[in-house]
């Protein structure tokens, strides 16, 4: 009777002491993702901060197209922007310095990826973001497009992704989108860099 009680005391104290384990290895645990949390974080406001000479995205001017809120039109802009030669709905995957995919850009909230709605005009690009910044990148601003399947440490597949190149304050930008229909990618490309080709032969 005495070694019976003296099994199941043992048994209990080994019950308890796996449940200290367990709590203490939980909270381990919690404390790891909350440092690697604090280290991402302490990394993007670093990364901020070295990218704070990048001026203030530019917005769209007034008449061009969606809800027509901006700012009035930058000299040399066309007064009336046109129609809109594309459109297209899809998902913004952030900028980086122009060729170097990794280098992302987290400025002006340029790193915060988010759905996006895109309409291209003879006034430049425009890109609305719901949730985050919209900006607007002028015509003459605009410098080239191609396919790619990579972008701020997002990957897809082959041609997966339309990446638009930029300047904005002396600096060249790459700046990656997804379209919900990834087939409207080509002409993207194709009817930026012809458009970029007719400006440039024109100056």
């Amino acid at each position: 009777m005495t070694s019976e009680i003296l099994l199941a005391a043992a048994k209990k104290s080994a019950e308890v002491t796996d449940w200290a384990a367990r709590i203490g290895w939980l909270v381990g645990l919690a404390l790891f993702v909350a440092l690697v949390y604090w280290l991402m974080r302490e990394g993007w406001k670093w990364r901020g901060t070295l990218q704070s000479d990048l001026p203030e995205l530019p917005t769209r001017p007034s008449p061009t197209t969606l809800d027509g809120g901006g700012e009035p039109s930058q000299p040399g802009m066309p007064e009336e922007p046109g129609p809109a030669r594309l459109s297209m709905s899809g998902r913004y995957h952030g900028s980086t310095t122009a060729g170097q995919w990794l280098d992302r850009i987290v400025a002006h909230g340029l790193g915060t990826r988010s759905r996006v709605e895109l309409t291209l005009t003879d006034a430049g690009l425009d890109v609305v973001r719901p949730g985050a910044t919209d900006f607007f990148v002028p015509a003459e601003q605009l410098r080239g497009a191609r396919l790619d399947k990579g972008i701020a440490g997002k990957v897809l597949t082959e041609g997966g992704l339309l990446v638009v190149t930029w300047e904005h304050g002396g600096k060249l930008l790459d700046s990656g989108f997804r379209s919900d229909r990834a087939a409207e990618h080509h002409d993207w490309v194709d009817t930026l860099n012809h458009m970029i080709d007719k400006m440039e032969g024109a100056r």
